[in-house]
């Protein structure tokens, strides 16, 4: 497995990995090496190789900008992701052979992004080796989604033909969900048979409701919860805005906000919420260990996913919804396709982008106890029953066996929480 992210930090390839170690694969897994991290160790079966990050710019984009300021940001940019990637798939390839020499194996699963990781399955295609891609995120809609104000369509353009060729190489494709599926098919032709739908799905012996916080509880306010990145797509921002509309137009001061997670914009987004007033109503954790996300999650009585309308936001699905689900955790969220899919009756939708109208629904939630407890108890219920990882994870097993057998294991039945 190919992953330009921490393992086992990431945890779509974390329970990919670990499932496939359980069902009898052995797992190798060429990863980011954080801070502390051994370039080399086994974690639960799978032998992880970990590559030194190469990081040149924090490729944000400026808005406060002179034309001149505006062409050097770009050029940051693109210098900073094409060097980075570059980097990254061409240590992929070298510790590849190495692994192949070392240990040997059948497969390279890459993990976009990037999606130039198709180079290292192309050089082992001709050894007869099988080239999974899975597709995590939608690359043009990605960069159009992170820098919406870029009026070049050379990079998105770029971003198009590198997903086309690692979806063409790839013997299986698979995916997220069904939108990511009908998008691949449709605008490069691959064939329906051979694009698997994975979903992302919390493992319950993970994720799992422990002991609450006792500092949040001695607060004696409604405490809201956010775990996810904080990048420019991901709508932190607007959390921020709506937190803000809160106390500012709604006067309300009983609440408290924990926002777990890490990203490029997270020192922004700090200096945002100061800049707001909201001082003494949120806390950023950072990236923090698994005990202490369930323990301030677990306490939240109100789970939070800003995430706005963009061209990859709305056609995509995100693990957090199904967490905050898991935890039997009423939630507040933009209407977006995938996160309706997902979180059914266990969400209150709101008008896409609209700050003021997050808002208002936060407030709603914050009166109404017996809603929320509705609320939660649906969203546990779908994931117990049809979104956990143990029931997701079905359809991995199912692509692989395709590989190697005619015949696949039967894709799994879906019901909705009534």
């Amino acid at each position: 497995m190919l992953v330009e992210n921490r393992f086992p930090v990431d945890a779509r390839v974390r329970n990919e990995a670990f499932t496939l170690a359980r069902n009898g694969f052995q797992v190798r897994v060429l990863a980011l090496q954080g801070r502390g991290e051994k370039w080399r160790e086994t974690v639960n079966g799978v032998t992880v190789y970990r590559i030194p990050r190469l990081t040149l710019f924090k490729k944000l984009e400026n808005t406060n900008r002179s034309r001149l300021r505006a062409l050097l940001n770009t050029l940051e940019i693109i210098v900073g992701y094409v060097s980075e990637y570059c980097y990254f798939t061409a240590a992929c390839l070298l510790w590849s052979f190495y692994v192949a020499m070392r240990d040997g194996f059948d497969i390279i699963h890459a993990h976009n992004p990037p999606d130039t990781l198709f180079i290292v399955g192309a050089a082992h295609k001709l050894f007869g080796k099988k080239f999974v891609f899975d597709h995590h995120d939608l690359s043009p809609e990605l960069y159009r989604s992170r820098y919406p104000s870029a009026t070049s369509t050379a990079v998105p353009r770029g971003l198009l033909f590198l997903e086309k060729l690692s979806l063409k190489l790839a013997d299986i494709v698979i995916v997220t969900n069904e939108s990511y599926r009908a998008i691949d098919i449709q605008r490069h032709a691959v064939r329906p048979a051979k694009v698997f739908v994975v979903r992302n799905g919390p493992d319950l012996a993970r994720v799992r409701p422990v002991e609450r916080d006792a500092r949040l509880l001695t607060m004696g306010r409604t405490i809201f919860g956010y775990v996810g990145a904080m990048n420019p797509q991901d709508g932190v921002d607007h959390l921020l805005g709506a937190l803000h509309h809160l106390t500012h137009d709604l006067k309300r001061r009983d609440f408290y906000c924990v926002l777990i997670g890490d990203g490029d914009s997270r020192e922004a987004l700090e200096a945002r919420a100061l800049e707001l007033n909201l001082r003494d109503h949120v806390m950023f954790t950072g990236f923090i260990p698994d005990d202490d996300m369930m323990r301030y999650l677990s306490t939240a009585h109100i789970c939070l996913d800003p995430n706005p309308s963009s061209p990859l936001n709305d056609v995509s699905t995100w693990i957090k919804v199904m967490e905050y689900m898991a935890l039997a955790k009423p939630i507040v969220s933009f209407a977006l396709k995938e996160t309706r899919v997902s979180a059914g009756e266990a969400a209150v939708y709101v008008t896409p982008n609209d700050e003021r109208e997050f808002a208002e629904a936060i407030a709603r939630l914050m009166d109404d106890p017996a809603e929320r407890a509705r609320m939660g108890e649906c969203g546990q219920i779908r994931v117990k029953t049809e979104l956990n990882w143990s029931v997701t994870s079905r359809n991995l097993l199912s692509a692989y066996r395709s590989l190697f057998l005619e015949a696949a294991y039967p894709s799994t039945s879906h019901t909705k929480c009534s």
